[in-house]
């Protein structure tokens, strides 16, 4: 006697109705985890690694096929500021808002970036290539405030630096792109 499958019907052998290849990825994880509701969380960071970003659709694509209610998918999602719902530039800048950043002047940091970029937090700017965004605790009070750039980890920021720094980053993608195009 066989072991019960517990993939859904479709299985994962069947890529999803869009085409996008990218469900493939998402489903080899469900797969390994074997359709369990307790992979939901690592699921959720598969599918935001491998999207970017986390669609309605995509939500209930991992709702249906772990069998968890898509409040609970949803809950799970909001709750940790990972995981973003629309998606993000091309450089991402995650500005600490915590107690002790806050304190040691996180919102200066987010209103020199806001002005200078024109740009609100939780937002992109319009050509894509910036998003800006809080969070209430990095866990990094000793150096704050403390931002992350693109993964990397900037400690007793100042607005004149991180804009300085910022400004760097967007100018060295934007020289790498006309060199590309050039080339």
């Amino acid at each position: 006697m066989s072991e019960p499958d517990n993939k859904p019907s479709g299985g994962p052998n069947h890529s999803h109705p869009s085409g996008d290849e990218r469900y493939n990825t998402v489903e080899r994880t469900m797969k390994r985890f074997k359709y369990e509701k307790d992979a939901l969380l690592e699921v959720l960071h598969i599918a935001q690694e491998t999207f970017g970003y986390l669609s309605d659709d995509l939500l209930i694509y991992i709702s249906n096929h772990l069998n968890v209610p898509m409040s609970q998918v949803y809950s799970v999602a909001t709750f940790y500021h990972l995981f973003t719902f629309e998606p993000l530039g091309e450089h991402n800048c995650i500005i600490c808002t915590g107690t002790a950043c806050y304190v040691k002047g996180a919102m200066d940091l987010v209103d020199s970036l806001s002005h200078q970029f024109d740009i609100e937090v939780g937002s992109t700017t319009a050509d894509g290539m910036f998003s800006l965004t809080t969070t209430r605790c990095l866990g990094s009070c000793g150096i704050a405030p403390v931002v992350v750039l693109d993964g990397k980890v900037y400690g007793k920021e100042t607005p004149k630096l991180i804009t300085a720094t910022v400004k760097r980053i967007l100018e060295e993608h934007s020289k790498e792109l006309t060199e590309v195009g050039a080339g």
